[in-house]
C-alpha cells in the first residue's frame, strides 16, 4: 500500500456513515454550551470510532449538526479525563496534540478546520492542482498561486501521500479563512491539570452558507431539502504509554476510512440536509 493508489471500496471497513442535519427554527448563540435547548434535541450522532479499522473509540466522542437559512451549525461532545492544549497561536499544529477537526469536500476542493480545547483555530483549504487553472472555477484572487501562502499536500511536508490518492496532489492555501466562521470551546473541567478528572470539553461551530460559495461549486446554498454533502468528522488524541507518547496519535471519525488518511473526500462521511425542524 505504501507506494500504490487507494482502493476505497476495498480499505474502508464499511460505508460511510450517515448524518441527516435538521433545520432549527430559531438562530443559536455560539458559545460553547451544548445544553441549548436545541442540541438536546437534535440528533446526536453515534460514538467515534478508530479511523484505521472502525473500532469504538476509547475515549467518548460525539457530533451533531443543525441549519437555517444562514448558518450550518455543528456541535462535538469530547470525553477526556484530563483536559490539555497548549498550542495558542492561530494556525499552530494543533494535530501534535489533542484536537477536533472537521473537513467539508466541495468536487473539486475541500476545506479542514481544527479546534483545540484552549479555542485555537487552524484552516486551509484543499484544491486538486489538476482543477486550478486559468479561466477556471478557482482562478480568483484568493487561489493566486504567487501571492497566497501555499503548500503542497504531498509536498515536503506529507510526501507519503503523494501518489496514493487517485487524483494526486493538491494545493494547499494555508492562509485561508473560512469567511464569518464562528467558534467557541467550554472546558469541563480544570485546563492543563493533572490532578484532578474532568469530564472532557465541547466545542461550537457556525459556518455562514455565504461562505461555502467555494466549496459549493454551484449547488445551492443553503442546501434543498434531500442535498448530500460529504464531511468528515474527526478527532485526534496524543496518547502516553509508560511514560512514553505513542506515535502516530490515536484517528478517531465518525466513521473509518480504512487507512490513516484524514484526506480522502471519498471516505467522508454523508451528510443528508432535511428540511424538517427540529421542535424547541
Amino acid at each position: 500500500m505504501e507506494n500504490s493508489q487507494y482502493d476505497f471500496k476495498r480499505m474502508m471497513p464499511g460505508p460511510p456513515a450517515s448524518y441527516t442535519c435538521l433545520r432549527t427554527p430559531l438562530p443559536l448563540e455560539v458559545d460553547g454550551n451544548l445544553d441549548k435547548p436545541a442540541w438536546k434535541v437534535a440528533p446526536r450522532s453515534e460514538r467515534f470510532v478508530d479511523l484505521v479499522t472502525g473500532r469504538p473509540a476509547l475515549l467518548d466522542t460525539r457530533m451533531a449538526a443543525l441549519w437555517d437559512d444562514e448558518y450550518f451549525y455543528l456541535a462535538f461532545w469530547v470525553e477526556e479525563p484530563d483536559v490539555r492544549a497548549h498550542l495558542s497561536e492561530r494556525d499552530s499544529f494543533l494535530w501534535l496534540e489533542n484536537d477536533v477537526e472537521v473537513f467539508i469536500a466541495g468536487p473539486d476542493c475541500y476545506y479542514e478546520l481544527q479546534v483545540n480545547a484552549l479555542g485555537t483555530i487552524y484552516e486551509v483549504f484543499y484544491i486538486w492542482q489538476e482543477a486550478l487553472k486559468p479561466g477556471g472555477y478557482f482562478d480568483r484572487p484568493e487561489f493566486d498561486l504567487y501571492r497566497r501562502q501555499v503548500d503542497v499536500l504531498g509536498g515536503y511536508q506529507d510526501s507519503s501521500r503523494w501518489g496514493r490518492h487517485p487524483r494526486g496532489r493538491r494545493w494547499a492555501f494555508l492562509d485561508w479563512d473560512f469567511p464569518g466562521l464562528k467558534w467557541a470551546v467550554r472546558v469541563e473541567g480544570t485546563l492543563n491539570d493533572s490532578t484532578d478528572i474532568d469530564r472532557g470539553w465541547t466545542v461550537e461551530l457556525a459556518f455562514p452558507w455565504k461562505g461555502m460559495e467555494v466549496l459549493a461549486q454551484g449547488r445551492s446554498l443553503p442546501p434543498g431539502d434531500g442535498d448530500v454533502w460529504r464531511m468528515s468528522f474527526s478527532r485526534f488524541e496524543a496518547l502516553e504509554a509508560g511514560g512514553s507518547r505513542l506515535e502516530p496519535s490515536a484517528g478517531w471519525a465518525l466513521n473509518a476510512h480504512g487507512v490513516y488518511d484524514s484526506h480522502i473526500p471519498e471516505c467522508f462521511s454523508r451528510v443528508i440536509f432535511s428540511c424538517k425542524e427540529i421542535k424547541v
